[in-house]
């Protein structure tokens, strides 16, 4: 294996983290306004997350960091065609971050109702408009021979790509749902997760296979072994967790549907592989691991980096987990 297909192999690892954990935080913000009626009870879905979203936004910046030092050419046509949805992202990012920062500052009801509208707004557009970036990811872009973005911020919003990004918020909720459930002290806010998951569960499995058939037609997600093989486990993991979450065993049903994310997430990058982005314009156009990559040296710094730090940052968010691994009561509202 060369540096290229390791790095490669590492950017994928980085998204699948930051879409199993921030996945759950995008959802649980998502269902803020259908859990939660009072504001102790808003203030235990704002707990629930609050020790891990800043450690679980990490991965993105890594990931993002990555492509940037490893991939270069595909850094700056990704960010540069895609510029309006992702500053969008961030924006998103940034209000969320704030909100679950300021919200608990005053006792104002306004001033928390306000924070509390951003907080929802910025969980659930993350998820839409990574969706929609996914979805292009296997259908391919306008890229033309100077390795430049030819289209524009309408050019990625197909049918196909909006129901993307349906799908992934929907993923995302159902997931954080399953979060709740298991983080939740307060039995108000449990009845009311409880009262919603497994219908959020079913529209879930009903809007994924409508995505999945439809990118059997319009995309290149089945072109692979790997991929397909990947397709049907997330499948059946989605499914296993929906049934799960019948039987009260929320742990193992967060588990399968942290593999479903993971089982997609790997179907999407290995169906493009060797190709970071595809070119609708000519197939001659499209980035690879090999013509948008830095240089070998370059590579290989970045590995011995890696090998040493990421076991590290690993362990640590492993231990920031377990260490806040109880239930959310009203008596330990920090946020």
């Amino acid at each position: 294996m060369d540096l290229n297909i390791l790095w490669f192999i590492l950017v994928t690892v980085l998204f699948s983290g930051f879409f199993i954990l921030e996945g759950f935080d995008f959802g649980v913000g998502s269902l803020l306004p259908f859990v939660s009626k009072t504001d102790n009870e808003r203030r235990v879905v704002f707990n629930s997350i609050g020790p891990h979203w800043d450690g679980n936004e990490v991965w993105l910046l890594t990931a993002g960091g990555a492509i940037f030092a490893a991939f270069p050419h595909w850094y700056a046509t990704l960010f540069s065609g895609f510029y309006l949805a992702l500053f969008a992202i961030l924006l998103a990012l940034i209000g969320r971050g704030i909100a679950i920062e300021f919200r608990s500052k005053m006792p104002s009801a306004a001033w928390r109702k306000a924070w509390d509208i951003i907080f929802f707004l910025g969980s659930v557009l993350p998820g839409v408009l990574f969706g929609v970036a996914v979805s292009n990811f296997i259908t391919g872009v306008p890229i033309d021979a100077n390795m430049e973005y030819a289209g524009n911020f309408f050019t990625l919003l197909t049918p196909f790509s909006l129901l993307g990004g349906v799908m992934l918020a929907l993923v995302f909720a159902y997931h954080g749902s399953l979060f709740l459930s298991l983080k939740s002290g307060m039995p108000s806010v449990s009845q009311r997760v409880n009262s919603i998951r497994s219908k959020l569960g079913a529209v879930t499995i009903i809007v994924a296979v409508a995505w999945l058939v439809y990118a059997f037609f319009a995309s290149v997600l089945f072109q692979s072994t790997i991929s397909v093989i990947a397709v049907v486990i997330a499948a059946i993991m989605l499914v296993i967790s929906y049934l799960l979450q019948f039987k009260q065993k929320f742990g193992l049903a967060f588990v399968a549907s942290s593999l479903a994310i993971l089982g997609v997430t790997i179907a999407v990058f290995a169906s493009m592989f060797p190709n970071v982005m595809i070119s609708t314009i000519n197939e001659a156009y499209n980035l690879t691991i090999y013509t948008a990559s830095s240089t070998p040296y370059t590579l290989k710094v970045m590995s011995i980096v890696a090998g040493i730090f990421v076991p590290i940052v690993l362990l640590y968010q492993a231990w920031s987990y377990w260490i806040f691994r109880k239930r959310i009561t009203e008596k330990e509202l920090h946020y």
